[in-house]
């Protein structure tokens, strides 16, 4: 009986992943690919089976979002969809960590301390650091291009930012786009070329 419990849990694990949409700065994207790899073989495209997130056996609305951004990045570049056999095979994940921040700020007071030589008080500068600690969510949602014949990963891009609470669903969609198109933005390849 656990099994339901932790679909749902994937279900929405998926979800606030994807609500970069409603982070308060950019998310950080960061690429890597095979330096081996001859990306002007490459013509066709298609998603690997099964996708990284959909391996609970079923789609969200999140990836089937994910699926529509890829396919308009992909088509963009002049990969032509194959639902058998493809040159590329993308997959996709979607992780939320809990995170904390510690950091320290520099901070100045004073104290006043009683002189009994000049029978006042007397104020005295101190610098002290004061600890910062915050606690906070953050996703990340990676894109991996697999070359279909050798089953090899050859590129591989990822978005991380912390996540905010809330947001509208079509801030978290509108959010989802600007992440797959900020992560594809670093893709310097184009079909054939």
């Amino acid at each position: 009986m656990l099994r339901p419990v932790r679909l749902v849990a994937c279900a929405l694990l998926a979800a606030a992943t994807l609500g970069l949409s409603a982070c308060a700065t950019a998310p950080l994207v960061r690429t890597d690919y095979d330096p081996t790899a001859d990306f002007a073989q490459y013509r066709t495209w298609g998603f690997y089976q099964p996708v990284a997130m959909e391996q609970a056996g079923y789609s969200s609305w999140i990836s089937e979002r994910v699926r529509e951004d890829v396919r308009h990045e992909m088509e963009a570049r002049g990969y032509r969809y194959a639902a058998e056999g493809a040159d590329l095979l993308v997959n996709f994940q979607g992780v939320i960590e809990d995170k904390t921040a510690v950091w320290q700020m520099p901070r100045s007071d004073v104290e006043w301390f009683y002189s009994y030589r000049h029978r006042s008080y007397v104020a005295v500068p101190v610098w002290y650091d004061e600890t910062q600690v915050r606690q906070y969510r953050q996703g990340t949602l990676t894109v991996d291009l697999v070359d279909g014949k050798r089953n090899r990963m050859v590129w591989t891009g990822s978005a991380n930012a912390p996540l905010t609470p809330g947001g509208k669903p079509e801030q978290r969609l509108a959010g989802i786009d600007r992440t797959v198109a900020g992560i594809f933005a670093k893709y310097p390849h184009r079909a054939g070329n």
